[in-house]
């Protein structure tokens, strides 16, 4: 196995290996596993590392943007706080085998036209109500209701029949098979069926997960506290937990350095070697929940429309120049959006686009260009902003030039949504860290049927279709993982530049922390130390 990021002493690289879910294979589990804690893997094994963990506390985690209600079902910068109030059917472990959560054990289909569930009973919501199969069938119709902007509803919508077995026994009948049934099944959040309108306006999350929300300031924080009849015994340890909003970098670096916060996935790159010295805190690095920063690109904009003029882009940026002084050299400098655990990634197709400005200039010229002048927004976050300031300095020395456009996460994410962002935009991407199909079929910026850049191709729309229902293991499918990637580097109307993991700073005495796959934070097991 190869490793996703060099290790440091103070970043930890996770090895995972992607496998596909086998069809016709009957999975038991009697626990729920899941992903290491980043924390715990950091430390040295010892008895302090080891005791039982303490019963008790608060901690306050320091997110740089605030809940947004109307992004409930899909998953963006403000999904962290998805695990704490809302259970999934399954969970991943690091090498991308389904463990049971809500959903005890399963068996497809010979066919792979269906799946049975064995659903866990015994597990209540926050309000008393009992978990049953209803809610799991409710849980897949609005995701396939376009209203939520759910990435992955291609993969609900495949989902066409459901026979009930009592309230606790599910069949999901499929149209077609899908490779990626448990990627749907980690990203879906089972929320509460009679109070979903009030979810999405932010009113009442009602759910089955180990802590209840009891309060939402807008622009300060969230207040969870603990689900005293949560379903796994002496879960979670936890009294309390707060979200707090600071957006300020100075503010986030002094919160986590006095220890007014404990956990922060937001630290700018350039401030991480500053935390590194601090002795209280701990800092990992996760390829769960993986990302990238991409530059985005409106392919409806002339002289965008021309795949030379995106491809002049792509030879113009310095991808290891912004890993190592933008991002503080956590992540991977890449021109494809694959990690290396990724059956997709290929070290040729990594370092397809160097660092050439001379050979941008000229594929500007061959296409009628000495010069442009173009928008590019960003997210008016610290880490953001210095990651788009980095792309319009390279930009500017091959004759682009920019002129940045800061706008609000939540905004950002709308426009993402709606295919509403200017010629050129840099945000951060999910969905490569599943089953590879998934990100084109179901990631905003990649979808094949309607991405943010407004790239439509034929060719593109038929490989992914193809991809995503011939099972993921095989010569077949090694085959059309490299026809998407190849699309991807040749029209180039999203410009990968850095493959980057969730990098987390803790507070030493904090344990037991873990993200799922789609960066929903998860603390059954968290605990305070000492």
């Amino acid at each position: 196995m190869t490793e996703l990021y060099p290790t440091t002493p103070t970043a930890l690289s996770r090895r995972t290996t992607l496998r596909a879910a086998g069809g016709g294979t009957l999975l038991l589990g009697l626990g729920l596993a899941g992903c290491r804690s980043a924390v715990s893997e950091a430390e040295a094994p010892g008895a302090e590392a080891t005791a039982k963990p303490r019963r008790g506390g608060t901690f306050t985690v320091a997110v740089n943007s605030d809940f947004t209600p109307s992004l409930l079902f899909a998953q963006s910068g403000q999904s962290l706080q998805q695990r704490l109030v809302y259970n999934t059917l399954v969970r991943y472990d690091d090498r991308l085998e389904p463990q049971p959560e809500l959903a005890t054990s399963w068996e497809y289909a010979k066919d792979g036209r269906s799946i049975t569930l064995k659903l866990r009973t015994g597990v209540t919501y926050h309000d008393g109500r009992p978990f049953t199969a209803d809610d799991v069938i409710f849980a897949v119709k609005n995701l396939q209701n376009p209203l939520r902007a759910a990435q992955l509803r291609s993969t609900a919508a495949a989902i066409t029949g459901f026979e009930k077995r009592g309230d606790h026994e599910l069949v999901l009948k499929l149209a077609h098979p899908v490779n990626n049934l448990f990627d749907l099944f980690e990203f879906m959040i089972i929320t509460d069926r009679n109070s979903v309108e009030d979810a999405v306006a932010g009113r009442k999350l009602n759910g089955t997960g180990p802590f209840k929300l009891t309060k939402w300031s807008p622009g300060t924080g969230l207040s969870f506290t603990r689900n005293e009849k949560y379903w796994q015994p002496d879960r979670p340890y936890l009294d309390a937990v707060e979200f707090r909003v600071i957006a300020q970098a100075d503010a986030l670096l002094s919160s986590l350095r006095t220890g007014q916060t404990q956990l922060s996935y937001g630290v700018p790159g350039r401030n991480l070697a500053t935390l590194a010295a601090d002795p209280e805190l701990v800092i990992s690095e996760y390829s769960t929940g993986g990302g990238a920063h991409y530059l985005g690109v409106n392919t409806t904009v002339a002289p965008l429309n021309d795949k030379t003029v995106r491809q002049a882009l792509a030879w113009g940026i310095d991808r290891e120049r912004i890993l190592k002084q933008v991002l503080g050299g956590y992540g991977l400098a890449s021109a494809t959006p694959w990690p290396k655990s990724s059956p997709a990634f290929s070290e040729a197709a990594r370092t397809h686009y160097t660092h050439d400005p001379g050979k941008a200039r000229e594929l500007l010229k061959s296409a009628g260009h000495t010069g442009l002048d173009l928008p590019l927004l960003h997210i008016n976050l610290p880490g953001d902003t210095a990651v788009a300031e980095a792309v319009q300095y390279d930009l500017k020395q091959i004759g682009v030039r920019v002129t940045l456009e800061p706008t609000d996460p939540a905004t950002a994410q709308k426009n993402l949504i709606s295919q509403s962002m200017p010629g050129l935009w840099t945000m951060s991407h999910g969905f490569a860290q599943v089953q590879p199909s998934t990100l084109a079929v179901s990631a905003y910026p990649f979808n094949e049927a309607k991405n943010t850049s407004r790239f439509r191709s034929a060719a593109y729309t038929k490989v992914v279709r193809e991809a995503w229902t011939t099972p993921g293991t095989g010569a077949r499918a090694n085959a059309l993982r490299q026809q998407i990637t190849d699309t991807l580097l040749d029209e180039a109307f999203i410009i990968d530049l850095v493959i980057r993991g969730s990098v987390q700073v803790a507070a030493k005495k904090l344990r037991g922390v873990t993200l799922n796959k789609f960066s929903y934070l998860n603390l059954d097991d968290a605990h305070l130390a000492g």
